[in-house]
């Protein structure tokens, strides 16, 4: 409904046509259908975090066996809105408590590729199945990659010192109210959106423009098809990038609709979220350059592994 009333702005009452037309259309239809999408479903997401406190997590991770803490950490990098680069002081606070390096990892690899924000436009732009599919390749490749590093023994590459907490930590022992809830949440909401709603605008912007002025067939000749080179392509060429989910999604979607296939897309947005070179340089302050490599190393492969089966199942 929203689709054609949106055209009806566009097309009859602004008297737009052609190519501009359907650009303007494709931006307004779908900066207005994220922005409430990021609005419900970031808001649902944070109300349910206000159960889940960061101190009660770090708790509960420290007395768990090392592949459950990976898991766990991996299923709480869904609920935490963080890029990777503002997950760290997070995971400086999970080595603080001594979890093991591996379980701190599996939450740093999960934090950007399962945020609520890309569940909440994959969801809108492709529907459930997809979205399903994404999360649990996305959880696989946190938990396994959590556990491969941490069968290499590396605390010794983390350089700065991380001082033990000192005694047990302290859990809050506040619960409260509904209505404190659904403030906080709001609260929450209101935040993250003032944040990427610009973000999502330029997305829009740039997906507008190849939906408008760029042929399919330029797509489908330098990188759609089925060819083996198109997944690794696409991770390469989104490392040089930095942008939320929010700010690459558009663009996923229009690249689909030009021909590219959806792994090959997927994985150019999981390379721009979570392999970045402002992520490398802020992981170089704390992290040896063998245990950086080391994690874009195992990330890059999971990422390319998920494009190459998103293309073969679908």
């Amino acid at each position: 409904m929203w689709q054609e009333f949106s055209g009806t702005i566009i097309l009859q009452w602004l008297g737009f046509s052609g190519k501009l037309g359907e650009a303007l259309h494709f931006f307004l239809y779908d900066t207005i259908k994220i922005w409430f999408l990021l609005v419900t479903i970031i808001f649902a997401v944070s109300f349910l975090r206000t159960w889940f406190n960061t101190e009660k997590v770090r708790a509960y991770l420290a007395g768990k066996r090392e592949f459950t803490g990976n898991i766990l950490a991996a299923l709480f990098g869904i609920i935490t809105p963080f890029c990777t680069c503002s997950a760290i002081p997070l995971f400086l606070g999970f080595l603080q408590a001594r979890i093991p390096i591996g379980v701190t990892f599996s939450f740093l690899i999960s934090a950007p590729l399962n945020n609520e924000i890309a569940i909440a436009m994959l969801f809108g732009l492709f529907g459930w199945k997809i979205t399903a599919i994404y999360i649990g390749f996305g959880l696989f490749v946190a938990i396994l990659g959590g556990w491969v590093i941490g069968r290499f023994n590396v605390e010794k590459y983390v350089l700065i010192t991380v001082p033990p907490l000192s005694g047990e930590i302290e859990l809050p022992t506040y619960r409260p109210s509904f209505s404190e809830r659904v403030s906080e949440a709001w609260n929450n909401t209101r935040d993250i959106f003032h944040k990427i709603y610009l973000w999502v605008m330029v997305g829009v912007g740039v997906g507008a423009w190849f939906h408008g002025y760029v042929p399919a067939e330029f797509i489908a000749a330098y990188a759609g098809g089925d060819a083996w080179y198109t997944v690794p392509v696409a991770v390469l060429m989104g490392i040089p990038m930095y942008s939320s989910a929010a700010g690459v999604m558009p663009l996923v979607e229009v690249l689909t609709q030009k021909g590219m296939l959806l792994g090959s897309a997927l994985s150019f947005m999981m390379a721009v979220t979570a392999l970045s070179l402002p992520e490398a340089i802020i992981l170089k302050q704390i992290l040896h350059i063998r245990l950086i490599a080391l994690f874009f190393a195992i990330i890059t492969v999971g990422i390319i592994g998920i494009g190459f089966i998103f293309n073969t199942i679908l």
